[in-house]
């Protein structure tokens, strides 16, 4: 199985469906270099869904509908990427108690009793985009099991890449210490130094 948005930035992918979600953030163009949007353009785009819907189909066992991203379907991803980028960032600020209101997301979805007596969600292939279906299918599950709150956006303004925080106390801010919290941190000591030194 293979998160191929969050592979480049060589990050262990979130657990089960939640992985998706992440993979999804980890599309837009981030990363020091910048790495490509893979959302940019349609092929790309249409590579990237083909794959994230097999990995998503491997992480959580269940089958996934192919989503063919026709223009509508791909600004119907991006405007959900983006959606879920300002509720990270958002998160990461502190801000989760009194957000701004974000444009709503909707997708087909039905509940399923399974042979082993659990009721699961599951994403139909009717939407426009069934891809933000299972997106907000493993969101959805991933709020529930409380593990949500661990997909977070690198803190550094010019890095966007989200990352799982497997800390213990769930303190991560950098999705990678040496290079974005190392930078962050030797600015924040310079900007002291200098305040010291102000007459």
């Amino acid at each position: 199985m293979t998160w191929t948005a969050t592979e480049r930035y060589r990050l262990e992918p979130a657990p089960g469906g939640l992985g998706l979600v992440q993979d999804l953030l980890n599309t837009v163009a981030a990363g020091a270099p910048a790495r490509p949007d893979l959302l940019a353009e349609a092929t790309g785009a249409q590579a990237w869904a083909d794959a994230a819907g097999t990995a998503w189909a491997a992480a959580t066992g269940r089958p996934a509908p192919r989503t063919v991203l026709d223009a509508g379907a791909l600004g119907e991803l991006r405007a959900l990427r983006g959606s879920l980028y300002e509720a990270a960032a958002r998160a990461a600020r502190g801000e989760a108690a009194s957000p701004p209101p974000v444009p709503d997301h909707a997708a087909p979805v039905s509940l399923r009793l399974c042979g082993d007596g659990v009721v699961r969600l599951e994403p139909d292939d009717t939407g426009r985009c069934p891809l933000v279906a299972l997106v907000l299918t493993g969101l959805y599950e991933a709020q529930r099991a409380d593990t949500a709150r661990r997909l977070k956006t690198c803190r550094n303004p010019l890095c966007r890449v989200a990352f799982y925080d497997r800390s213990r106390n769930n303190s991560g801010a950098w999705h990678d210490v040496k290079t974005c919290g190392n930078t962050a941190n030797l600015r924040a000591y310079r900007a002291r130094q200098r305040e010291g030194q102000a007459p």
